[in-house]
C-alpha cells in the first residue's frame, strides 16, 4: 500500500516596500503667534534694554573720546575713561570666567534664562518677527499669505519686509564696526563714499549674519548650531526651575465649553487648544516634557494662562517649576527654598569673589607699565678706572587718559647713578615711549658678577596740579660688573 505524503504549500513572502529616511528633518516654517503676558513684557523689556545699550554706546562720549572703543590698529581699548592695553589681557580672561560662571549659575537656578531673554539670536529674531507681524499681519494672515498665489499685494509685502530687514541688518553691522572704528568717522566716510575695504567687509558680513540668522534660520540656530542646547542637561538637576506642563492637572486633555463640568466629563484642565505650540518660537509641544529645543522664553506660559483665564480655570497649568515640585507637590516657598541648594551657593560665592577681586584689581590698577630691556650688544663696559656702565632700554607705557611726567631712579647698589635724557620726561596720554638709560656704578663698591637692582619709575600728573598724585612702579633687573 502506497505511503501517504503530506504536501506543504510554499507561499511566497510579500515584498517589503522600500523605506527611505531623510538624514535631516525637512524644515517646517514656524508662524509663531503673538502673545501677551508677564513674561512677554519681560522679553520686550530685555530687547529694548540690550539694543539701547548696543546701538547707543558707540555714540556716547567720555572725556572727549568715544566711551567704548576697541582700537585694534593702535592696540588700545577704551572703556569709560579706562585705557586697557594688550598687557591687560588678564582682564579679558576674568571677564570670560565671570560670564561662564554666570551662565552656569543662571542655568542651574532657572534653566535657559540667557537664551530666552538676552541671547542675540533670540533678541534679533524677536525684532525681525515684530517687523514681519507689522507688515504681513498676525499668524493666520501670514499663513494665508504664504499659501496664497503670488499677486501684487503679496509681492509688495514680501519686498517691503525684506527691505526693512536689510536696513536693520545693515545698521546693526554698522554699529558693530563702530565699536572698533570711531563711529562718527564711519558716518563721515559713508557720506563721502570713502569706506575702507575692511570696514565694508565687516559691515556686510555682520549684516548678512543678522539677516540670515534672524530672518531665515531662526530656531534652526538654537536647535542645530548652538552648542549650549546640547550640554545644558549637565547643568540641570531635579531642583532646577524650568518651563513645565503639569500633567497631573492637565490630563486627560480634550476640547470642551466653559460650561462643561470637567469632573463629570473626566477631563483635566488642558483644553487641547495647542496655543502653547502656536506661540512657541521653536515649534515644540511643551506637553511632551522638557526638550533640548526649548529656549525657556516662557511664551507658552503666557499663552496657556490666557486660555485658563477665558475658561475660568486657575493659571499655572504650564509654569516655572522643578521636577521634584511636580512629583512631590511642593509649595512655591518649599520649591524656592530647595533652589537655594549647596551647588547654587557655591556658584554664587565663587562668582562674587571673582567679581569683587576683578573690580578691586581694576580700581587699584596703576596706569603705568614698564618693560626693562637690557642692551644685548653691550652687557657691561668699564668707562674709566673707577666706573662700570650698563645700558638699558625702558619701554614706559602710559595707560591713562592724561599725560604724566616720569622720573627714573635705580636702587640696589651704592651710589648707583642714572644717566638718561633730561628728567622729568613727559609721556602723553595712552602713549608708549622707549627711553635709553645708562646706569653707572663704582667698581670698588661691589664685587664682580651680577647684582640685583630695581628701577623705580615715578609718574606725576603733567597738568600742573599743586599736589599731583604720584604713581610709582618697581621693575627688577640686573647690573653686571665684569671680573
Amino acid at each position: 500500500m502506497a505511503e501517504a505524503r503530506t504536501v506543504i504549500p510554499i507561499i511566497a513572502a510579500a515584498p517589503v516596500a522600500d523605506q527611505e529616511e531623510a538624514l535631516y528633518e525637512v524644515r517646517r516654517k514656524i508662524h509663531s503667534r503673538a502673545v501677551h503676558g508677564w513674561f512677554a513684557t519681560w522679553r520686550v523689556t530685555m530687547v529694548v534694554v540690550t539694543q539701547t545699550l548696543f546701538y547707543g554706546l558707540p555714540w556716547l562720549n567720555w572725556s572727549g573720546r568715544q566711551a567704548v572703543l576697541f582700537d585694534l590698529g593702535a592696540r588700545k581699548f577704551y572703556i569709560f575713561g579706562v585705557l586697557f592695553m594688550p598687557q591687560d589681557f588678564i582682564y579679558l580672561t576674568l571677564l570670560l570666567v565671570i560670564s561662564a560662571l554666570s551662565l552656569f549659575l543662571f542655568t542651574a537656578v532657572a534653566g535657559r534664562l540667557f537664551c530666552g531673554y538676552a541671547c542675540p539670536q533670540t533678541v534679533y529674531t524677536e525684532i525681525f518677527m515684530w517687523i514681519e507681524q507689522s507688515i504681513e499681519g498676525d499668524r493666520t494672515q501670514r499663513i494665508k499669505l504664504d499659501r496664497g498665489r503670488l499677486d501684487i499685494e503679496k509681492l509688495f509685502k514680501k519686498i517691503f519686509k525684506h527691505l526693512v530687514w536689510i536696513i536693520v541688518a545693515l545698521w546693526t553691522g554698522f554699529t558693530f564696526v563702530g565699536y572698533f572704528s570711531p563711529i562718527r568717522d564711519l558716518i563721515l566716510a559713508f557720506l563721502q563714499t570713502r569706506f575702507g575695504p575692511w570696514e565694508t567687509f565687516w559691515i556686510c558680513f555682520y549684516a548678512f549674519a543678522t539677516y540670515g540668522n534672524a530672518g531665515f534660520m531662526r530656531e534652526q540656530v538654537c536647535k542645530y548650531m548652538c552648542p549650549y542646547a546640547r550640554f545644558q542637561s549637565v547643568m540641570f538637576d531635579r531642583d532646577t526651575l524650568v518651563v513645565t506642563y503639569d500633567a497631573k492637572r492637565g490630563e486627560p486633555r480634550g476640547p470642551r465649553s466653559r460650561k462643561t463640568d470637567i469632573a463629570t466629563a473626566g477631563l483635566g484642565h488642558c483644553v487641547d487648544c495647542e496655543i502653547c505650540v502656536q506661540v512657541c518660537p521653536t515649534g515644540i509641544d511643551i506637553r511632551k516634557g522638557l526638550q533640548y529645543e526649548c529656549i525657556g522664553c516662557a511664551a507658552c506660559i503666557d499663552g496657556c494662562n490666557q486660555v485658563m483665564d477665558k475658561m475660568g480655570y486657575p493659571p499655572g497649568l504650564i509654569r516655572y517649576a522643578t521636577e521634584n515640585a511636580l512629583d512631590k507637590g511642593y509649595s512655591w516657598r518649599e520649591m524656592v527654598r530647595r533652589v537655594l541648594r549647596p551647588r547654587i551657593l557655591v556658584y554664587t560665592g565663587v562668582l562674587w569673589a571673582i567679581i569683587v577681586a576683578t573690580g578691586a584689581s581694576v580700581w587699584l590698577r596703576v596706569p603705568l607699565k614698564v618693560d626693562v630691556i637690557r642692551d644685548r650688544a653691550t652687557l657691561a663696559r668699564q668707562v674709566d678706572e673707577a666706573h662700570v656702565e650698563n645700558v638699558y632700554q625702558l619701554r614706559v607705557m602710559n595707560a591713562d587718559e592724561k599725560p604724566h611726567r616720569v622720573m627714573i631712579r635705580a636702587t640696589g647698589l651704592k651710589q648707583l647713578q642714572v644717566l638718561s635724557e633730561t628728567q622729568p620726561l613727559e609721556i602723553g596720554a595712552g602713549m608708549t615711549r622707549t627711553i635709553p638709560v645708562r646706569l653707572l656704578a663704582e667698581i670698588d663698591r661691589a664685587e664682580p658678577g651680577s647684582h640685583r637692582i630695581e628701577f623705580v619709575i615715578e609718574a606725576s600728573d603733567a597738568a600742573g596740579h599743586p599736589q599731583p598724585d604720584v604713581l610709582s612702579i618697581h621693575e627688577k633687573s640686573a647690573f653686571i660688573i665684569p671680573r
